[in-house]
């Protein structure tokens, strides 16, 4: 088992450092310079010493500088890092290039997981690592000992990687807080409630199939539904309509790429789509802003 030094107690950092420790690694030292770090190292690594960096660093086989991603450079550049060591960041967005220089190893280990506060379940995630040759053992053995999985990517890949989880994850958010409006705007009392099983089984059937789970107005080639959504979601003076849009012209192009839409339908999605491009967010169909 590792010796692990823990730079931060963050939200992820505590995390993983706590499901770390329950797989047997030893956690020699954690940082914490806030009162809400203290307290959150004290509550989910009790018994983990608070130290400085140097003395974490000092102790640890493993240094996984869990802070956020604008300072894992600068704060990685004044750790007492050695050749005999690995040091590892979190982050999706970034690949090898903020330990560029280190003496120790570099990984960049992201694990597919929201961290809202508090333990979580990391068995079963994926961990995507970026990596040297030497450093593939030592991070398979730490995510295994996880029970979760390990994937690797090409560090020039990090960036198209993170962007791939942010349109899929943080994108749906936005997605569903526009979905849970229009439809409370329509005067359902619980839009959740209505969403949820649709939802379930639509993300379920995504998964396991593709595109060829889309069902709907566009799959059925009802361009006129389309447009009727269009005039409702307008009045509403938000992005709503753009959003919707965008993903229209979008799920149009992938129902026509696989055959399901013929060119003609296609075409009459795409007037009605690029009709609704020249109405902003607050504008009438003129393109003014009512007053």
């Amino acid at each position: 088992m590792e010796r692990i030094g823990l730079i931060g107690a963050g939200r992820a950092g505590t995390a993983v450092g706590a499901a770390l420790a329950a797989a047997g690694h030893r956690l020699v030292g954690v940082t914490a310079r806030s009162d809400a770090s203290r307290d959150r190292a004290a509550r989910f690594l009790p018994g983990v010493p608070v130290l400085t960096a140097d003395e974490v660093t000092a102790s640890a086989d493993v240094v996984l500088v869990a802070v956020p991603d604008d300072l894992i450079s600068d704060v990685a550049h004044t750790l007492p890092l050695t050749s005999a060591q690995y040091v590892v960041h979190l982050s999706g967005a970034h690949g090898l290039s903020p330990f560029e220089g280190l003496a120790a190893t570099p990984v960049a280990l992201h694990p597919s997981m929201t961290f809202p506060g508090g333990l979580v379940q990391l068995d079963d995630v994926m961990f995507t690592a970026t990596a040297p040759d030497a450093a593939r053992s030592v991070v398979e053995r730490l995510v295994k000992s996880l029970g979760a999985q390990v994937q690797w990517v090409a560090d020039e890949q990090r960036a198209r990687y993170h962007a791939g989880l942010v349109h899929g994850a943080n994108h749906l958010t936005t997605l569903l807080s526009q979905a849970v409006a229009v439809l409370r705007e329509a005067g359902v009392a619980d839009p959740v409630a209505t969403l949820r099983p649709l939802l379930a089984a639509t993300l379920d059937n995504t998964l396991r199939s593709g595109h060829h789970a889309l069902t709907g107005p566009i799959a059925r080639g009802d361009v006129d539904t389309v447009a009727a959504h269009l005039a409702a979601l307008q009045v509403l003076r938000d992005r709503t309509a753009t959003t919707y849009a965008e993903l229209a012209r979008a799920t149009v192009e992938m129902a026509a790429a696989d055959g399901r839409l013929d060119a003609e339908t296609a075409s009459r999605f795409t007037e009605v789509l690029d009709g609704h491009r020249t109405v902003g967010p607050g504008q009438d169909r003129t393109g003014e802003t009512p007053r």
